[in-house]
């Protein structure tokens, strides 16, 4: 997942900022294991569709992006997607690691690909159209094929209604999403992320489409984005209030500002293009413009 937004914060829930990047390859091109009893999970997406799918019971371990459903945070802890360690996964004897791509460090990827544990890296691209493909590899590696293929149906079917919706919407409103504000420095989501793709999914315009990645952005740059909306994640080091993004000489001046207009949402949900993306692109859009679209 391209930077998965820690302890959760779906520690970048994709944010491609920081971590040696794997190469991702597809179920596609995988065996998996059909009969796989001790899974490991690694990435949120991958555990929450494992679970949608009635495979939890399957997952013996899960990393710490992942924090859904709740009954999977008393599996053990297997660290951080992008930091793992090869002794850590492999002492809970799995037959099947399933993993999000961006897992690392690329050296413990080695190990697994070279271990006779079967390892299946789910390609995760950034886009609400790639989710169908992401639950049917899920479940192609798993032996649920049948499953995966009705859950995906229903979140085409989910993100269709929303599309339908959304297109009622005769304004626009721009909107800028903050990972953090660390140190009074703006780092924003741009172009290729999964939360610009929310944004759009929503029916917004990312107000920081200038860039590519999660990027840092000037206070002139924030200024120059304009925001109508703020949009924010609720959990750890990425939650900020309303008096504390307002309050930063870079929003004071924009149209967000003199409404206050912020947005925070559980990150995983928010930005992990999973089974529950319809509801969350529903939601945010709820928000953006409820005189248009419904919860």
């Amino acid at each position: 997942m391209s930077l998965s937004l820690r302890s959760f914060a779906f520690a970048a829930v994709a944010l491609p900022l920081a971590l040696t990047a794997v190469p991702s390859f597809s179920q596609a091109s995988e065996k998996g294991n059909p009969e796989a009893s001790r899974i490991v999970a690694i990435g949120g997406t991958v555990t929450e569709v494992l679970y949608a799918l009635g495979a939890g019971d399957r997952v013996i371990a899960r990393d710490s992006t992942s924090s859904y459903p709740v009954e999977v945070l008393a599996k053990p802890d297997v660290g951080y997607m992008r930091a793992l360690s090869s002794e850590g996964i492999l002492s809970q004897k799995p037959d099947l690691i399933l993993s999000e791509d961006g897992a690392g460090p690329a050296d413990v990827i080695g190990i697994f690909k070279a271990s006779e544990v079967p390892m299946v890296i789910i390609d995760t691209p950034p886009r609400a159209d790639a989710i169908s493909r992401k639950i049917e590899d899920i479940g192609a590696a798993v032996g649920l094929s049948e499953k995966a293929k009705a859950l995906a149906d229903d979140v085409e079917a989910g993100l269709a209604a929303l599309k339908s919706d959304v297109a009622a919407v005769s304004t626009k409103k721009r909107v800028l999403f903050v990972l953090s504000t660390a140190g009074g420095r703006i780092m924003a989501a741009g172009k290729d992320t999964e939360a610009g793709a929310i944004i759009e999914l929503a029916g917004g315009v990312n107000a920081a489409a200038d860039v590519t990645g999660y990027k840092p952005l000037s206070d002139e740059a924030v200024i120059s984005a304009a925001p109508d909306v703020v949009l924010t994640m609720q959990r750890g080091d990425h939650a900020a209030t309303a008096d504390e993004i307002f309050a930063l000489p870079a929003f004071q001046s924009t149209p967000a500002a003199s409404s206050r207009a912020l947005i925070s949402m559980d990150g995983l949900y928010l930005i992990g293009f999973g089974p529950r993306t319809p509801a969350a692109g529903r939601e945010l859009a709820s928000q953006l413009y409820p005189e248009v679209v419904k919860p």
